[in-house]
């Protein structure tokens, strides 16, 4: 998913009216999608034991392909492209797509491991937003494989080029004592940070959840109190209140509009419904138009019996898509640089 502030900074811009207009009419009106979120590879240099893609060999859509998909998503409104999994730096030609992305009149965003971010950070001009995946302090390296520092070094680099950046930490049982530091760290870096809860994909071996999985809920509870302590304090935490009381139960309390806002597409150019419903809705090859014509019924049977994730680009655009208050709130706070 795109960072939750890119959808913030731009539908709920008081100064400029006809870009969340815009929004408003692409999906209460026209009933389409507003963002593109496009797995643009199926190559990863890290192996987390937590992340089922880059397992899968799914192949890669040729740059004219994709060049393709934008000029018809941006045809059918789309505003905002969003490149992700498996790991988008591994592309060479990703500053040409983005760059594409930006001359069809969309905003971009990426979301990385950000392994190799010091390396390209020069080559991101027209990037927008970035989201870098941080789990921790010293559980980093467990975790993820490679040492925290290769990491905030590639941070600080698109920092000092003027990219907004997100880090996002996904809470499990490694890194409950040191989510705290890590909200200091992101405000040491001039980046502001997002939480959610691991989601405990059912093709991850159990075992793993044994060892990572949030299993002891008063430390868990007690760790999401804080991080609500914090963003009341003023630091850069991006979740909403409503959103971060939520996960402190691990209960999804919300209608999931997910799949009536971003349009997902995999390497191979399929169509699927969402990241947890894996389900395949069309391929890019039928048109986007058709292919979410026809899934019209399907991914609204899916929304309905949808037991609820956790995903916080999910959970926080569709609690937007509600119009509701404090979320909202959130945003506009975010917008005037005032950190709730």
């Amino acid at each position: 998913m795109p960072p939750f502030h890119i959808l913030l900074r731009n539908l709920i811009d008081m100064k400029t009216l006809t870009i969340p207009l815009k929004a408003l009419w692409q999906l209460k009106v026209k009933n389409r999608p507003i963002i593109l979120s496009h797995g643009i590879n199926s190559r990863c240099n890290l192996h987390c034991k937590f992340c089922p893609y880059w397992k899968e060999d799914r192949g890669e859509m040729s740059k004219e392909d994709i060049f393709k998909l934008l000029e018809e998503a941006r045809s059918f409104g789309i505003m905002l492209y969003n490149a992700w999994t498996t790991e988008p730096l591994l592309r060479e030609d990703l500053p040409e797509i983005l760059r594409y992305a930006h001359h069809l009149g969309m905003m971009t965003s990426l979301v990385t491991n950000g392994v190799l971010l010091k390396k390209r950070a020069r080559e991101l001009s027209d990037l927008d937003y970035l989201s870098v995946s941080v789990d921790g302090i010293k559980s980093y390296e467990e975790m993820r494989g490679v040492k925290l520092d290769r990491v905030l070094d590639g941070i600080r680099e698109t920092r000092d080029r003027g990219i907004t950046t997100l880090i996002n930490c996904v809470i499990s049982e490694k890194n409950l004592d040191e989510i705290e530091e890590l909200i200091h760290l992101a405000q040491e870096l001039g980046a502001w940070i997002s939480f959610e809860p691991l989601h405990e994909y059912e093709d991850i071996p159990q075992e793993v959840w044994e060892d990572i999985g949030i299993r002891d809920m008063g430390r868990y509870e007690k760790t999401i109190d804080r991080i609500i302590e914090l963003k009341e304090e003023s630091y850069p935490i991006i979740n909403s209140k409503t959103y971060l009381r939520m996960i402190k139960s691990i209960s999804p309390d919300f209608r999931c509009h997910a799949s009536d806002i971003v349009l997902d597409v995999t390497s191979d150019g399929r169509i699927e419904n969402c990241r947890v419903h894996r389900e395949s809705m069309g391929d890019i090859k039928d048109g986007l138009g058709n292919a979410w014509g026809a899934s019209k019924a399907r991914r609204k049977k899916i929304s309905m019996e949808c037991k609820g994730c956790l995903f916080f680009g999910y959970a926080e655009l569709s609690l937007l898509y509600s119009f509701k208050p404090e979320v909202i709130l959130n945003g506009i706070r975010i917008l005037n640089g005032i950190r709730p």
